[in-house]
């Protein structure tokens, strides 16, 4: 989830930083420090409530919340580690787990919890932060994503029911775009944090992979063929004018305004719907097929550093209260992400909307398990600004992006 900016720099700064791990000093052994990535305006109350729960149960041991927006997150975290001043827990992007790890930073958990407790998740969602056999986190926050269509956009396009392919997709977004006025028929984000995995849905399902046999895939023909639908239903006026100055939640919010037809994201985006726009009339459905399907897997976690003196209060707070069923389900609710516990997920059973992403995880593809993995988005994102923005082809571009991925896979 993190914003991509200065990654090189940050990747560089947490080699160095690893040989300071232990030099973290607390002025109270019962006091820990949590930082967090910011959610949504729930955020940081949740937490707040939880680390009152806690400290009423344990008196004299103290839980201090800092929410951080993603966009800073891992800088400021990189700045924290190399000054000594690590927090004791921190969120984080799965995917910046292995560099944690490499660098020696991430304390691992498995001698913290129980059999029981580790079994009281669901598979898929833990096994991104087992590394090697061990686990350095736990899954705070996971989603799959799925295409939301504005029914009555659709309807008044002469389209009764949602695209199940990307041709369909195109079909439908040409007649939206044929109604005139201020609405779009398929929203594409190309700035910021994911603009990447708005990519992947198409590479995916169109039989692509980001890496494939130890080098890179995003300059294979399929990829290509992914871009190149991005490009033209840009260049078609079937999107939203400069997909690059729009981020995720700049196109969230024109379809919570109801001027875009077709729109990938997860299920947070569904609180937002009832809470800012109650009376927008919408479905969920799958990521449109290529030749196949996908769609994104993705979790967050939180994890402990190597470097806290309070490791055990630490793994006490997430396991007595931030992973407990009450907890976890005021959570979820609260953000809209997927139960990542089995006890929570008997809460959401019933929820037909909830139903439509967990139908995908069969599906999921997850960010690959490497290192240098933030800057091989780097290389991946500029390849798509310039094919978007008209600098550069798909392919010329994607080649170059190849190159450079191929480069880091192999230091």
């Amino acid at each position: 989830m993190m914003h991509k900016t200065g990654t090189r720099r940050v990747l560089s700064l947490l080699a160095g930083a690893a040989a300071l791990v232990g030099m973290s000093t607390a002025s109270d052994a019962a006091t820990i420090r949590v930082v967090l990535g910011y959610y949504s305006a729930a955020t940081q109350g949740l937490f707040e409530e939880m680390a009152k729960d806690y400290m009423s149960k344990h008196p004299g041991d103290e839980v201090k919340i800092e929410v951080i927006q993603w966009d800073n997150l891992q800088q400021r975290l990189t700045t924290d580690i190399a000054g000594g001043t690590a927090p004791d827990i921190s969120m984080i992007g799965t995917r910046w787990l292995l560099d944690y790890v490499k660098n020696d930073i991430a304390e691992p958990m498995d001698s913290y919890i129980t059999p029981e407790f580790k079994a009281g998740f669901i598979d898929a969602f833990l096994a991104p932060s087992t590394l090697d056999g061990k686990l350095y986190g736990l899954p705070i926050a996971a989603s799959a994503r799925a295409m939301y269509y504005n029914k009555d956009l659709l309807a008044k396009a002469g389209v009764n029911e949602p695209p199940a392919n990307w041709d369909g997709v195109v079909d439908t977004a040409k007649k939206i775009k044929a109604l005139g006025g201020d609405s779009y028929g398929f929203a594409l984000q190309g700035k910021e944090i994911e603009t990447d995995a708005y990519w992947y849905y198409s590479l995916w399902t169109h039989g692509g992979e980001i890496i494939k046999d130890g080098k890179s895939g995003v300059a294979s023909p399929e990829a290509v063929a992914a871009l190149t639908l991005y490009k033209s239903m840009i260049d078609d006026g079937l999107t939203e004018p400069d997909p690059t100055g729009l981020n995720r939640q700049d196109i969230e919010r024109l379809f919570k305004q109801g001027r875009v037809g077709m729109i990938l994201t997860g299920p947070w985006l569904r609180g937002q719907i009832k809470d800012e726009a109650p009376t927008l009339n919408y479905g969920i459905a799958p990521i449109p097929e290529g030749t196949t399907k996908a769609t994104y897997g993705v979790t967050d976690t939180l994890m402990v550093f190597k470097s806290s003196p309070n490791k055990e209060l630490a793994m006490k707070f997430l396991t007595e209260t931030v992973f407990t069923p009450e907890w976890r389900i005021k959570f979820s609710k609260a953000e809209g992400f997927l139960p990542v516990m089995k006890e929570e997920a008997k809460a959401f059973a019933d929820d037909p909307q909830l139903k439509a992403f967990t139908d995908m995880l069969a599906y999921a593809h997850f960010a690959p398990a490497v290192a240098n993995w933030e800057q091989m988005v780097d290389a991946i994102i500029a390849a798509l600004q310039k094919t978007y923005t008209g600098q550069s082809q798909p392919e010329p571009a994607l080649k170059e992006a190849a190159a450079t991925i191929d480069g880091l896979l192999q230091q």
